[in-house]
């Protein structure tokens, strides 16, 4: 017994507390056995100390059976002690929750819009690139070459999507410039100039293409408020930075003030084109003709002297410069006749009459000598000055002709022709009229005979043609300057010559003969002048020629058809005919029937008309309706009950049909500008049911009848 209790104390301290743990009821936290070590410990004191307690052979085989049986199978009390053991051991999964609460229907819907929302940031978000590592300039190549293909908004969706988020690329300057180019082509500007932001966020420095692109998309702005407010701040950020700009840049910026300021800021950027010392080129002055065409009431006449300037520096005019000329006679009046007639008409020497005396002598011979070499300031300044000249100006600076001198018998006025049956009022000093036709031709330096001292009547855009030369004089001054017409230059002369004049009909002659290949926009044209005068079989006519030249037409024919189309008979006509060639009439052909039909005050061909329209679903525009409410209104002295007025006797079924038509047709929206370019369009806004747009419809309909 005294053996026994000395051999106990030298034992291990571990084996001692462990002789007290049972190895298959041995529990860890969370319930799980304990380790193998430490039962193969346990065993093996439990062997050593078993032959003190049982004889020797039955002590060893009693041992190994039972731990044998206990290891392959547990006893029922030791399954019912583990259970016991293991009982409360689960509340530690839930130790950290105090509060228990009812779960509702709308915490539920809740967690599901949490776990929703989630889902939808975890597939926004960027994933790993997989695919083939690129560089900065393949992305710029590839940017450029969608550019060119019209795909602005593909390439927008590269660079920002592919190469900044998902292979997380350092851009370069090219590949911003590339881009905000590609929206200045398409007058994106609020894209161009929010990567021009980033640009310099990212320390990369602009190029004078990139400010060349900036002013570019300020020009092809549709909002040219917005814009010339964006580039005129652009341009005293550049200035305050003394940074210098090169002429391209400055043509870009003379073309924003073109087309969005007026001529006098083109002036100021004109001539700081010459104070910093870049040589003027035609392309210049074509911008400077821009600006003047901006002027619908004087622009003709700054067209012809900043055409004059031009042809006095010795520059060649180009094919875009006779097309501006043409537009600025389409457009544009010649303004006060007496200013015109002293500066178009007006020898050179006595135009310098007007200019100040500065300096001296030798001053002004200094600057007659720059004229063939270049432009200078004195001579901006002169032309400024000529351009925005005062009546008052010209009677008080201008000395009377020397013919005027004279005494002279009574001034006739004479007609002069240019083309027949087409005739220009001029007064004229000589005796006998003089035919100047090809002669007198404003575009020709000093080629003005000197009996003609004013102009009479020019008001339209064939008197303001025949000022230049007439159709044959215009064309035989581009041949002086090696340059032959094309497809717009044509198109344009069919819009400015006489309507129904032999000069009309003789483009087509001028179209084979300088082997120009026509296009459906100049039939068009010809079509629109035709039924504009009420020749709809003279409209038609043009037809044939059109199928024998492989022209398809298109919906702008039919509409300048429909111009023509004075008759109820031959509206519904139209209407049946394009049917037939299964072609849907759009909102704009309908106006125009709608327009006809009006100013008759034949309400059933009105009715007629807004059938058609409803059985094609054609969507209505704020146009039409206001042609409509103006054709439901009463007349102010009309009164049923003292006369009887036979056009107004269907007005009341008018009304009538034209409210239950307003609640079945759909409106019209008009796209935003930009809206193709987005990369990700807004679904919500396209979602829209034709109900919604009928109820704006007659929102807006109740609005402006109250």
């Amino acid at each position: 017994m005294r053996f026994a209790q000395l051999f106990s104390r030298f034992r291990p301290v571990g084996l001692s507390a462990l002789q007290h743990l049972d190895p298959l009821r041995v529990k860890w936290a969370g319930g799980r056995e304990g380790p193998t070590w430490l039962r193969a410990a346990w065993l093996t004191r439990a062997c050593s100390s078993s032959p003190l307690q049982l004889p020797i052979g039955q002590g060893n085989q009693k041992n190994a059976s039972s731990l044998s049986s206990d290891l392959s199978q547990p006893s029922p009390t030791a399954t019912q002690e583990e259970e016991e053991g293991s009982f409360g051991t689960l509340s530690s999964k839930y130790s950290s929750r105090r509060m228990f609460r009812k779960s509702t229907a709308q915490l539920y819907n809740l967690r599901l819009r949490e776990q929703s929302a989630e889902d939808e940031e975890r597939e926004l978000e960027p994933k790993s690139w997989r695919g083939r590592k690129n560089t900065p300039y393949w992305y710029f190549l590839q940017c450029k070459h969608l550019i060119r293909e019209g795909k602005l908004a593909e390439a927008l969706d590269l660079f920002e999507r592919q190469m900044l988020k998902e292979e997380r690329l350092q851009p370069l300057e090219c590949n911003y410039t590339v881009l905000i180019g590609g929206c200045g082509r398409a007058g994106y500007l609020k894209k161009a100039f929010r990567l021009y932001n980033d640009m310099k966020k990212r320390d990369l420095e602009p190029t004078d293409a990139t400010y060349t692109a900036l002013f570019n998309v300020c020009a092809e702005s549709p909002w040219k408020d917005s814009a010339l407010q964006s580039a005129l701040k652009l341009r005293q950020q550049l200035q305050a930075r003394n940074f210098q700009l090169n002429l391209k840049t400055y043509h870009a910026l003379l073309k924003m003030a073109a087309l969005c300021a007026d001529l006098r800021m083109c002036l100021d950027v004109f001539k700081e084109i010459v104070q910093k010392g870049h040589a003027v080129t035609e392309e210049t002055f074509s911008y400077l003709l821009m600006g003047c065409i901006q002027d619908k009431k004087t622009g003709f006449r700054y067209t012809l002297q900043v055409w004059r300037q031009m042809l006095s520096l010795g520059l060649q005019p180009s094919q875009h410069g006779y097309n501006l000329l043409l537009g600025a006679a389409r457009d544009c009046g010649l303004g006060d006749p007496e200013v015109a007639s002293a500066l178009l008409l007006r020898p050179r020497e006595e135009m310098v009459l007007l200019q100040p005396r500065a300096g001296g002598f030798r001053t002004r011979k200094r600057a007659q000598a720059q004229v063939g070499d270049g432009m200078s300031i004195k001579h901006v300044e002169a032309l400024e000055r000529q351009l925005f000249l005062e009546p008052s100006q010209v009677v008080e600076g201008l000395p009377e002709p020397r013919e005027a001198r004279a005494p002279s018998k009574a001034q006739p006025e004479v007609d002069t022709k240019t083309e027949p049956d087409h005739m220009v009022t001029l007064t004229s000093l000589a005796s006998e009229p003089s035919r100047w036709g090809l002669e007198a031709n404003l575009l020709t330096l000093g080629a003005v005979p000197p009996a003609v001292v004013s102009f009479g009547t020019v008001t339209t855009p064939a008197d303001r043609l025949a000022l230049m030369g007439g159709l044959e004089g215009f064309l035989g001054k581009m041949a002086e300057h090696g340059l032959k017409p094309n497809i717009k230059t044509l198109t344009l002369l069919a819009e400015v010559v006489e309507p129904g004049s032999p000069a009309e009909s003789s483009l087509l002659t001028v179209l084979d003969t300088h082997q120009v290949e026509a296009d459906v926009t100049f039939f068009n044209t010809l079509m629109r002048k035709k039924s504009k005068l009420g020749d709809l079989e003279g409209a038609k006519a043009l037809l044939p020629l059109l199928a024998r030249r492989g022209i398809i037409p298109n919906l702008q024919t039919f509409c300048n058809l429909a111009i023509g189309c004075r008759r109820p008979r031959d509206g519904l006509q139209l209407l049946a005919d394009m049917k037939k060639s299964q072609m849907t009439p759009n909102t704009h052909i309908y106006s125009t029937l709608i327009n006809a039909a009006l100013k008759k005050l034949d309400y059933t061909y009105l009715i007629d008309i807004l059938k058609d329209m409803r059985q094609n679903r054609v969507p209505v525009n704020e146009v039409v309706i206001r042609q409509l409410e103006f054709a439901a209104q009463y007349p102010p002295t009309f009164d049923r009950y003292k006369e009887k007025n036979t056009y107004l006797e269907k007005i009341d079924g008018f009304r009538a049909y034209y409210k239950q038509w307003l609640k079945s047709m759909p409106a019209e929206e008009t796209p935003h500008p930009w809206q193709k370019f987005r990369i990700r369009p807004m679904g919500d806004q396209e979602s829209t049911t034709e109900a919604d747009m009928d109820r704006s419809l007659g929102g807006w309909l109740s609005s402006k009848r109250q």
